[in-house]
């Protein structure tokens, strides 16, 4: 099979198609995900929501190639993940991806520049000094930069981690429930940072969640429910979100 480069241009920044993932065998198998296609748009903020248990953290994790499927195919930044060995693949998350989680995996000996900076450094790259200035001051943390994990707050904390992920000009920013750990108004901080995020860098952000608030940031919501897709919404408002989630829709 030839695995071609897609334009990435005109493809979406994420796709998957017949994606299955099931966990333990025989009789104590379990299917997480069934059958899902979707296509994530570039340069847009979705959130993929569900109840417990409906696939969704999994189908981050197989999108983003932390898990693997167990069967189906999975596209990012116009590249097919299966056909990458495991050196390609950590490569690849490393260039292409960058990653938000509940916990912020900050490195607490590490100011927060420096914290900010380790994914290129990792990578070997310079930094794009201009790119990092702008990201700083859209994320309000140029007053920060000398200060460690320990001296910050727990949203200071997050935007670090959210610079962090976006140093590297990545072609998507997955966010696995990135307000869990956040007060109300931290929360809503941080997810209008994610929308700033997408409206003035150009970025492209696929969030796990399963808070209503949250998904209201976001431009696309994708429903999951018992690992299939029940609902893939543009620009919903709150009713049709809501209903869509109590299976009316």
């Amino acid at each position: 099979m030839n695995h071609t480069m897609l334009d990435t241009r005109t493809a979406p920044a994420a796709s998957a198609r017949g994606l299955t993932r099931s966990y333990g065998r025989g009789d104590t198998l379990v299917p997480a995900l069934r059958g899902v296609d979707l296509d994530l748009p570039r340069g847009r903020f979705t959130a993929i929501m569900g109840p417990s248990g409906s696939g969704k953290s999994t189908l981050m994790h197989c999108l983003a190639g932390l898990d693997q499927p167990t069967s189906g195919t999975v596209t990012v930044a116009g590249r097919s993940l299966e056909s990458l060995d495991d050196d390609q693949l950590t490569t690849f998350r490393r260039e292409q991806l960058g990653f938000v989680f509940q916990a912020f995996n900050l490195l607490p000996m590490l100011t927060a520049e420096q914290n900010i900076l380790l994914p290129l450094e990792l990578a070997g790259r310079r930094a794009d000094r201009e790119r990092f200035t702008r990201l700083v001051e859209t994320l309000g943390l140029a007053d920060r930069l000398r200060h460690r994990p320990s001296e910050l707050s727990g949203g200071q904390q997050q935007r670090v981690a959210i610079a962090r992920a976006l140093v590297t000009g990545p072609a998507v920013v997955f966010a696995d429930e990135p307000t869990g750990n956040l007060d109300s108004e931290t929360s809503a901080e941080v997810l209008g940072l994610l929308r700033t995020s997408v409206r003035e860098l150009g970025q492209t952000v696929v969030m796990v969640t399963h808070e209503l608030d949250a998904a209201a940031y976001a431009d696309d919501v994708v429903v999951l429910a018992d690992g299939a897709v029940r609902a893939h919404l543009v620009d919903p408002d709150a009713d049709q979100l809501v209903a869509t989630l109590r299976g009316e829709r």
